[in-house]
Order: C-alpha cells, then sequence, then structure tokens
C-alpha cells in the first residue's frame, strides 16, 4: 500500500500500485551518456494510466522516487494558485531583485491567507463555491482568498461611515451577496 492523495479533514488515502523499476543510460548528443532510474508503475485495478517515472539519483529507491512524485503535486499546486491569484512571475517582476522581493512576500501571503482561511474553518465545514459545469467538493485557494476576505470587510475597521451623512437602508440579504460577489472578484 503508499499513501497516494489527501483529502480535506482525512488521513492519507492508501493505493496498492505494482512498480517495476531498473536503470538505464540516457544520453544526449554532444554530452556524456548519464545514468538514470526508470520506475514504472502500474495501477492493478487500472483507475490511472500507467506512468514513468526518471531520476538521476539511483541512490533512490523505487519507492521513494514515488513518494517524492506524489509529494510533489502539492507544491505544484501551490506555486499555480500563487501564480493565477497573487501576481507571481507576473510583468509587474521584470528584475532579478523584484522577484527576489517579491516572491517570497507573496508565497508568505499565501501561506498567511492558508492559515486564516483553516482558523476559520475549524469546526465547521468550509462554504465551497460551485459552479453549473464544475461540482467541487474541496475548498481551493480561491474559497480561502474569499473567506479571509469576508472575514477582513466584516471587520470593524472597515465599517466606519463619514459623520453627517445620508443615512440609507440596504438589505442585509443584497449586502451580503454583493460582498460575497465581490470577495471573489477582487
Amino acid at each position: 500500500m503508499f499513501p497516494w492523495e489527501r483529502t480535506w479533514n482525512e488521513p492519507p488515502l492508501e493505493r496498492e500500485v505494482e512498480i517495476v523499476s531498473q536503470t538505464a543510460v540516457w544520453y544526449h548528443a554532444g554530452l556524456p551518456p548519464l545514468p538514470i532510474r526508470w520506475v514504472l508503475v502500474r495501477d492493478p485495478n487500472g483507475k490511472f494510466t500507467p506512468q514513468a517515472l526518471l531520476c538521476t539519483d539511483l541512490l533512490l529507491s523505487p519507492a521513494q522516487l514515488l513518494e517524492y512524485f506524489v509529494q510533489r503535486w502539492q507544491l505544484e499546486v501551490t506555486f499555480e494558485e500563487v501564480r493565477a491569484h497573487l501576481g507571481v512571475e507576473t510583468q509587474r517582476q521584470w528584475t532579478d531583485l523584484a522577484i527576489a522581493r517579491t516572491t517570497p512576500a507573496l508565497l508568505g501571503l499565501f501561506s498567511l491567507v492558508t492559515l486564516m482561511a483553516h482558523e476559520r474553518w475549524q469546526g465547521r465545514e468550509p462554504w465551497v463555491r460551485r459552479a453549473a459545469w464544475y461540482d467541487k467538493t474541496l475548498p481551493t485557494f480561491v474559497d480561502a482568498l474569499a473567506e479571509v476576505r469576508r472575514a477582513l470587510w466584516k471587520a470593524p475597521t472597515f465599517q466606519m461611515s463619514a459623520p453627517g451623512r445620508e443615512m440609507v437602508q440596504v438589505p442585509l440579504e443584497f449586502i451580503e451577496r454583493l460582498a460575497d460577489a465581490l470577495c471573489y472578484a477582487a
């Protein structure tokens, strides 16, 4: 059995796989041959297609290589979310110095948003926005970002009105729908 993937608030899911591995030589014109370890992974139940993994570290066991590959998915998702929603690797970062300054700060912001949303979701089911064409069951970073925005906008800091302004009563349901739309649009 192999720990394959995690779901929200559940222990690792174990999946049985078949593994075969050997070493081979990787040859590229103009470069010396390089020994590599290849690992072929197959699901005996046929739920996912066979995959081949390659590695230049011959000391890794096939199980270790597969474990590193599975763990890599979490990092890939993190970097994709930081690119899509926080602007890492955008045209705002043209120089190496700008990248060195902003990338750690944005990754820290990602962590902060994730931790704040996780804390707010303790003891209750997270609210997950769904679309007609995509029925997601677990929260994504977009949901976490919306949850943190919602919490910050409800804080007393942002509820001050200028003195002497004319009061207009607006239904609370309308305000909540507007805030929800803005949480995802910002």
